[in-house]
């Protein structure tokens, strides 16, 4: 049996000892310096009622784990949402890059195998004292395989699939942004319908109103000033309905854009009902921790892993480096005697490298390294400080909007009725136009402001589960 050749036993001894060391420093600890649970504002009951008791524990289920399918419950909008998913350019540019990054991945992770190729050549020598002469080769080995003895290109591998995750946590934070989009300008696009059909019935009211002036002026039962009143809050709520138009069509356009396609009447809503999620109003009590489940802090934190990585790269580079190149084949003069006996070579060929001087190239690149890394952490608090805030605020309006609501609705009960009474006194004879003119105002203004809290409860709603996470589940797990 034939012995391999010693520079052969050499290079795979060398192989079996590749990637022993590791240079990469331990990873910082984030000090975000949050507390370890929501300020609760003062008109939270659980926040004015100390001690108070919670009957359902909230924890066991996180906004991040329920789907965007279990959080909405209108059709026409879960309709809306997926062909989003499908179609939308911005999240297709986040999934291609997410391709992008994984690709980068393979191609940096390839560098921790040896290559191994079939090389073949031809090579034909000549010149003024010597006759041409032909040289056949045909080949099979590694080129410039590096050894990974102080885990450089571990290191970049892994700084490499750090970037990977994070793109694709990436894609995560545009899809949850994207059905939070989507839903917030189907909830506008019912306010501003609802406001229009508002304003519409206004105008009527008003043009019946204007229609017995002007009978009553030629009577000589009221004064001109009285009719030129009637047609002013006619043309008033003319120009209102006409805004209110062109906001629907806006809306509509804005969905079409998010959606990344034409948008069907079929698929519009086509009544007043903001009441978009079915699951009960999320909780104030939750802890912050759960911030670390948000896509764009995972992001964060693989961001920092990577440049933590990226410095044990910079500390290998000032060691030695040690390059293999090696090959088994034939080799001859003639192509046809390329295979024939007494053509087999072998090659073996180490490369050592010590860097000795490099004119700062290598501190440059460590400290850079260093400071990207520091820059990343300083980023990664960053995140979860700005998440915070967010859940923070919009657990601060869930209860104030909901006594908001409660509110403008008994305020709208009330100027209705006072509406409907001054208009009676008005076609009595008993008020002048100017009191009916102040009730209908009123009672306008009330319903604008029912439908605007209205609207902002549930966009509320909406940005709450967005900031906790949520939304980028088709389902619950």
């Amino acid at each position: 049996m034939k012995r391999a050749p010693v520079p052969m036993l050499a290079m795979l001894a060398s192989l079996a000892v590749a990637g022993c060391g590791i240079l990469e420093p331990k990873l910082p600890e984030a000090d975000a310096a949050i507390p370890a649970q929501w300020p609760l504002p003062p008109t939270t009951a659980m926040a004015a009622t100390p001690g108070a008791v919670q009957t359902q524990d909230f924890t066991q289920v996180y906004a991040a784990d329920i789907g965007w399918r279990d959080f909405f419950v209108d059709a026409r909008l879960e309709e809306l949402i997926a062909r989003a998913l499908e179609n939308n350019r911005d999240l297709r540019t986040a999934v291609l890059n997410v391709e992008r990054a994984r690709a980068r991945y393979r191609i940096q992770r390839a560098d921790r195998l040896p290559s191994v190729g079939i090389n073949g050549t031809m090579t034909r020598i000549g010149g003024d004292d010597r006759s041409p002469s032909n040289e056949f080769t045909a080949s099979v080995g590694i080129v410039d395989f590096e050894l990974d003895l102080f885990g450089r290109v571990r290191n970049l591998s892994q700084a490499a699939l750090q970037q990977y995750f994070a793109q694709e946590e990436a894609r995560r934070s545009a899809q949850l942004s994207l059905v939070a989009e989507i839903a917030n300008a189907y909830l506008t696009l019912i306010a501003d319908q609802e406001l229009q059909r508002v304003a519409r019935e206004a105008l009527i009211n008003r043009q019946q109103a204007l229609s017995l002036t002007e009978k009553r002026y030629e009577l000589g039962a009221v004064s001109a000033l009285d009719l030129s009143q009637a047609q002013t809050s006619v043309e008033t709520a003319r120009t209102d309905l006409s805004r209110y138009a062109g906001f629907v069509a806006q809306d509509i356009n804005a969905l079409s854009l998010l959606v990344g396609a034409p948008i069907e009447a079929a698929s519009l809503p086509t009544r007043f009902e903001l009441q978009v999620s079915g699951l009960s109003p999320l909780p104030a009590n939750l802890p912050s921790e759960v911030l670390l489940r948000r896509p764009d802090v995972l992001q964060a934190e693989y961001l920092l892993r990577s440049a933590n990585a990226s410095i044990g790269a910079a500390r290998a580079a000032f060691f030695p480096s040690i390059r293999l190149t090696g090959a088994v084949g034939h080799a001859s003069d003639e192509l046809s005697d390329l295979f024939d006996d007494g053509t087999k070579f072998w090659s073996f060929s180490p490369q050592v490298n010590l860097p000795i001087f490099q004119g700062g190239r290598l501190r440059g690149s460590l400290g850079v390294a260093r400071v990207d890394r520091d820059i990343a952490l300083a980023q990664y608090e960053r995140s979860i400080q700005a998440g915070f805030r967010e859940v923070a605020d919009a657990l601060a309006l869930t209860r104030t909007l909901a006594e908001q609501k409660a509110s403008q609705e008994a305020l709208v009960a009330a100027a209705t009725r006072g509406e409907e009474l001054s208009r009676a006194r008005y076609e009595a004879g008993s008020d002048s136009y100017l009191v009916l003119l102040d009730a209908q105002r009123t009672l306008y203004a009330a319903q604008q402001s029912l439908i605007a809290t209205q609207l902002a409860e549930q966009s509320n709603r909406v940005v709450l589960y967005k900031v906790l996470g949520g939304g980028w589940n088709e389902n619950s797990i």
